[in-house]
């Protein structure tokens, strides 16, 4: 007795193992062990419910491997042994059980059907089980399969919106049941239903597929092409991450199913093969490579114009302040205000006296008298004028010329005569519109500089703004006036 008990108990643990390897983790291979075991024990039951329930399982698990036929010789005897039960006098719970059981065999029949091509047979015996379950509230799970079978005909028909009714009606009950295997499947039909006047619903429902695959690493090979649809549409997009990110997923995909439908891999259609995806996959990854590169040059170069933006924007705005200072210093107004500073600065210094000149006050008026008169001559304009070719010029020696010029104007001979040219040529230039047209060069000349460079950096300097800027600025207000 202790013997036949501890027989019954590991029959019935290798059974739960194997419900559990495939409602579970759909390890098939795994469950079929455990559920042949347990079929063999099975045999020298007494309990016929078990027996049979061991032979729908072993059922199931050969028809999602592939193996129609055998499972379908499972699903007939398992059928009229359930619904002979279901009609007999026993407890309620035991007609329950055989009626599910009956319902539950009536569905993988459907499904072997379908596979093996016999679509009639499919079409009439899901007809009989949507009659027999109408208004049960107690098989919802049973009849949404039923109604999934039948939108999957229906899909065979070529009658897609009779199709998207069925499979709407059976996926609430199979989402609640959290079946992901068959949901993964009516989400690819629905996919492929709308796919021909609704391509947004269409790839909607193709990522569920993806989406179930992520969370369970589990796919059924019959919705393997929803990979392919979603390439084909990431490639219609011009969408390349989307592209190589299915390409990944369904290199994946073929990994798994490899792994888990053994016996079917061969015979799947496939028209991306393993070698062609990992070829693509590499290919799109220097695409996706280069894109990304391509997007940096594109940012730093963004970066680049906008800094340049910025930083033009910033200059003309001090080329613009620079030049409206230097027209009130050329104004009426300005040149006023500049005279009477002077000729403060000449009385505060004539009534201090705060230091002593090595000149007599006779050398100085002679000085500055002769030193006005070359002003007003423009004898600063002659190139090549010296120090020493000025003093000889105004029969003085250049000891006296120097010390002049830095007492009295506070600055050095070169910088004295820099500002005499700088300032001769900016009146020209603001007052004169054809001087607007001399090219740098001649203005230099103009004002007696040599040089191109050495003229603009002294013009720079002396007026804050070089003088290309001052004629461009020059130009644009008169030409608004």
């Amino acid at each position: 007795m202790r013997l036949k008990a501890t027989v019954c108990l590991q029959k019935k643990m290798d059974f739960l193992l194997g419900i559990i390897y495939y409602f579970n983790f759909k390890k098939f291979e795994p469950a079929l062990d455990e559920y042949l075991k347990a079929y063999q024990y099975a045999q020298n039951t007494s309990d016929n419910y078990l027996r049979y329930k061991v032979k729908y399982h072993l059922g199931v698990v050969k028809s999602y491997l592939g193996y129609y036929q055998d499972a379908l010789e499972l699903f007939n005897d398992c059928n009229h042994f359930f619904e002979t039960k279901s009609k007999e006098q026993l407890h309620p719970n035991e007609i329950y059980n055989n009626t599910r059981g009956y319902y539950n065999t009536l569905h993988q029949m459907i499904v072997c059907y379908r596979n093996l091509k016999q679509f009639k047979v499919s079409d009439s015996l899901v007809n009989v089980a949507l009659s027999r379950t109408y208004d049960m509230d107690e098989f919802s799970l049973e009849r949404g399969y039923f109604f999934k079978c039948k939108g999957l005909l229906e899909y065979n028909h070529k009658n897609y919106k009779a199709a998207i009714s069925d499979l709407g009606q059976s996926l609430d009950p199979i989402l609640k049941a959290k079946d992901f295997a068959w949901a993964s499947v009516v989400y690819y039909y629905l996919g492929k239903s709308y796919s021909s006047f609704d391509e947004a619903k269409s790839l909607k429902y193709l990522m569920k597929v993806d989406s179930i695959f992520n969370t369970h690493h589990f796919i059924l090979p019959e919705v393997r092409a929803s990979y392919e649809d979603l390439i084909k549409s990431s490639k219609k997009d011009k969408s390349l991450e989307k592209e190589l990110y299915y390409t990944k997923q369904l290199l994946k995909v073929d990994s798994v199913l490899v792994r888990d439908f053994s016996y079917l891999s061969p015979r799947i259609h496939k028209e991306y093969d393993t070698r062609l995806l990992m070829d693509k996959k590499e290919q799109l990854e220097r695409k996706s490579k280069g894109r990304l590169i391509s997007m940096i040059v594109c940012i730093a170069l963004a970066l680049f114009f906008l800094g340049m933006f910025i930083f033009r924007y910033y200059r003309e705005q001090k080329v613009q302040r620079k030049y409206t200072e230097l027209q009130y210093k050329l104004s009426e107004e300005g040149l006023k205000v500049r005279h009477h500073i002077e000729e403060k600065k000449e009385k505060l210094k004539a009534e201090g006296e705060q230091r002593k000149s090595v000149l007599t006050a006779e050398q100085i008026q002679d000085l500055s008298s002769k030193l006005r008169l070359f002003e007003s001559n423009k004898g600063f304009v002659k190139k090549g004028l010296t120090q020493n070719k000025l003093a000889l010029q105004l029969n003085t020696n250049t000891s006296y010329l120097s010390t002049y010029i830095n007492e009295q104007k506070k600055m050095n001979f070169n910088r004295y005569i820099g500002e005499l040219r700088i300032s001769y040529i900016t009146q020209l230039l603001n007052s004169n519109k054809k001087y607007l047209n001399y090219t740098i060069e001649a203005l230099a000349e103009e004002c007696g500089i040599s040089s191109r460079q050495n003229f603009s950096d002294l013009f720079y300097e002396i007026n804050g703004i070089r003088p290309k800027d001052f004629i461009r600025k020059r130009k644009e207000e008169l030409e608004e006036n």
